[in-house]
């Protein structure tokens, strides 16, 4: 199968299917820490052991689904993915509530291998299969003075318990500028590794913006808003020292509590060593998206 946007990545690069379902064991040390401001040393990450099978598989974050890192995968099931709709609303000349299958009717499945940074200085390279979303806003009709695209998750109270014991502010809301979303790179995932998405990686359908850090790609989306102002965001409103709006990888800019210069691969061995991190995490076509702007900030 043919992958555009893959730049030098080829199949060999992509992170194995079982060490990307298992991400979250192998940096629960790190990740756990950093959660809470505690941030362990790469040396103590290192030392971890590997867990039984059913231990690692059962390790993500969804915060819908709980905090703990085995919550989302005993509790991501009860999620309901069919039917589904998407709302897309604002300054667009199709408003409506669409049917998922509607929405991206006639539209062409890309496969695309893509890095993946983590905020949390960690990564892969992932398979994605999916639509760009430049395709799906040109179908609905962007209207003139249009300068946003927010987008918003799920809400299932009766089936998230994270909801439940509102750990966050749900809705989860992020945002992109409009340029940046109708980026060719810029996709709305549907798959990975030709099958399609569990329900705690994001079913049925999710944001990737490669050159930027995870969490701003959302999971679960249910609402699509064109808008003429900078939409709030999830993580920037819990804090927006560390979690800006625009979340781009920059190796020379410090997390406020950890380093991005580096980051380490899933799939390498809990004792690979530490790879540098790219800029725009090696995305360089991206960058005139920014020209004239201070990179020196955590965006």
């Amino acid at each position: 199968m043919a992958y555009r946007w893959s730049n030098d990545l080829t199949r060999a690069d992509i992170t194995p299917k079982s060490a990307f379902l298992n991400r979250r064991q192998i940096l629960v040390g790190t990740v756990g820490l950093g959660a809470i401001g505690l941030v362990g040393s790469a040396a103590q990450a290192q030392t971890l052991e590997p867990n039984t099978l059913e231990e690692i598989t059962s390790y993500n974050n969804f915060y819908e689904f709980g905090t703990g890192k085995t919550d989302p995968a005993q509790n991501a099931g009860a999620l309901v993915t069919s039917p589904w709709s998407i709302k897309v609303d604002g300054m667009v000349d199709n408003p409506g509530d669409y049917g998922l299958a509607d929405l991206l009717d006639g539209l062409t499945v890309e496969d695309r291998i893509y890095r993946f940074r983590c905020v949390e200085a960690w990564s892969m390279v992932v398979p994605w299969n999916g639509i760009e979303l430049a395709d799906i806003l040109n179908k609905v009709g962007v209207q003139s003075g249009a300068k946003y695209v927010a987008f918003e998750t799920v809400v299932q109270p009766e089936n998230m318990v994270g909801v439940q014991r509102r750990v966050l502010d749900f809705p989860y809301v992020e945002g992109l500028r409009l340029d940046e979303a109708m980026h060719p790179l810029t996709l709305m995932a549907t798959g990975i590794y030709d099958e399609p998405l569990a329900n705690q990686s994001g079913a049925p359908i999710r944001l990737v913006v490669p050159w930027k850090y995870g969490f701003k790609s959302i999971k679960s989306i249910v609402r699509i808003t064109l808008t003429d102002e900078e939409p709030p965001t999830s993580w920037n409103k819990v804090s927006a020292r560390e979690y800006g709006f625009y979340s781009n990888v920059n190796p020379q800019v410090d997390h406020p509590r950890w380093s991005q210069a580096t980051e380490r691969k899933i799939g390498g061995g809990l004792f690979a060593s530490r790879q540098d991190t790219l800029m725009f995490n090696g995305y360089a076509e991206v960058a005139g998206l920014y020209e004239g702007m201070d990179l020196s900030e955590f965006f």
